[in-house]
């Protein structure tokens, strides 16, 4: 009995472990080389005579463009599976990045940087790959396994930032974003690995489905949901201000050069920890009181980072500190959505909730080039940040995180 019971576990144990491999390399280079961006503000504007602003806004829109194609991505995963998804994503990436590499006009950097960049990373992140991970777990795992992909994730990040500054100043702008490129191309043929269904007698987590038209009518009724997407819009906006500008921040307080990739790469490596433990909070207690206390420690740590005295060892903590704080909510949201609704359409829902928080990055990342532009500080969207983590906190205690039957199986709507 016991010989039997194992031959049926290992099976599952390796499809979903190989599942969340696979998924933690796409997410990793995709992550990775987003958040290099902000090193190469500075350049671009010094070597190639572009405005701040310009270029802001080029980092910014990838946002807005990955927000808006996100619900379109992962409802294609959904219907279409990953491999095709991915690999168009990761090549589309790949061509905004060569593009933004070899000319230096600015229009052209906003096409590439911009639109494909913003294409490709939807495709190539949380709104694909965290779907067919949620797929292959099991409920009372799902938190855990979205949680080891988003830490997985940060691998990424930890080893593009310095790979990225070193390669930029030894060799240019051009090369290190060729360079970017070629690893995106690298990840393309991963997607066939997050369509591998699952063993043969091996237990389905849930029943068929609604149609997605009549789950998306269901979503947009529930008030957690409506919550939840709210809410969302602060984490997108604290990270992309952070990530964008933070070491042009430093250097305005005369920190040392390479401290602001230092806390880049920081960030990455914490994350790691961070989301890994969000994912495992997020198993063992409600997933949207870990939300709310997640913005609580950000804003907090926010606010005090901006009023307290600069050092290299305030930057150091600082990193830390919102490393552990980063992605954590990336599990704990697109758990949440699956927990209410099922994992059916969860690309689609996620996708929808996702557009909010990316609506957020455009806002960060453009917001503060314009308003350092304005007025040479960024004072304005430090104390933006934190007001808006302490709005998300208010709105993520009071969701509803009770699972709905699905539509077809309701006599009547529910009352959120």
């Amino acid at each position: 009995m016991s010989t039997t019971s194992s031959k049926r576990f290992t099976p599952a144990f390796n499809h979903t472990t190989l599942v969340i491999l696979a998924a933690a390399l796409v997410l990793s280079a995709a992550m990775g080389i987003r958040q290099t961006f902000g090193l190469f503000i500075g350049p671009f504007s010094f070597d190639r005579g572009l405005p701040v602003t310009l270029i802001a806004f080029a980092i910014a829109l990838h946002n807005l463009v990955w927000g808006f194609a996100q619900p379109f991505a992962g409802a294609a995963a959904d219907r279409y599976g990953s491999a095709p998804v991915v690999a168009f994503g990761a090549t589309t990436f790949a061509a905004g990045l060569g593009l933004a590499a070899a000319t230096p006009s600015g229009p052209l950097l906003i096409v590439g940087m911009g639109l494909l960049v913003g294409i490709g990373v939807s495709c190539t992140t949380f709104g694909v790959v965290l779907p067919a991970v949620g797929r292959v777990a099991s409920p009372e795992k799902r938190s855990m396994a979205m949680g080891l992909v988003s830490a997985g994730g940060s691998v990424g990040q930890v080893l593009m930032v310095p790979l990225v500054q070193g390669i930029r100043l030894h060799a240019g702008i051009a090369t290190s974003l060729f360079v970017l490129a070629f690893v995106m191309l690298m990840v393309a043929p991963l997607g066939i690995v997050l369509d591998r269904r699952a063993p043969i007698g091996a237990p389905r987590h849930e029943p068929p489905a609604a149609p997605l038209r009549d789950t998306l009518a269901q979503a947009a009724r529930h008030r957690g949901y409506r919550l939840l997407t709210l809410g969302f819009f602060t984490c997108g906006f604290q990270l992309a201000f952070i990530a964008t500008h933070l070491p042009g921040y430093l250097s305005l307080c005369h920190m040392p050069i390479g401290l602001g990739a230092t806390a880049l790469a920081l960030i990455g490596l914490f994350n790691m920890v961070g989301s890994w433990g969000c994912g495992w909070l997020g198993g063992r207690f409600r997933q949207h009181h870990v939300l709310g206390w997640l913005y609580l420690i950000r804003s907090a740590t926010i606010g005090a980072f901006f009023l307290l005295p600069k050092s290299a060892v305030s930057v150091v903590l600082f990193a830390a500190v919102m490393g552990l704080t980063w992605l954590g909510t990336v599990p704990l949201t697109s758990g949440l959505v699956a927990k209410v609704f099922g994992t059916r359409h969860l690309g689609s829902l996620f996708g929808v909730c996702f557009l909010s928080h990316q609506i957020g990055s455009f806002l960060g990342a453009w917001l503060g080039g314009v308003v350092f532009d304005l007025t040479g500080s960024y004072s304005l969207l430090w104390q933006a940040t934190v007001a808006s983590g302490l709005i998300a906190a208010l709105l993520h205690f009071p969701i509803d995180d009770t699972a709905l039957p699905t539509p077809a199986l309701r006599s009547e709507p529910a009352s959120a």
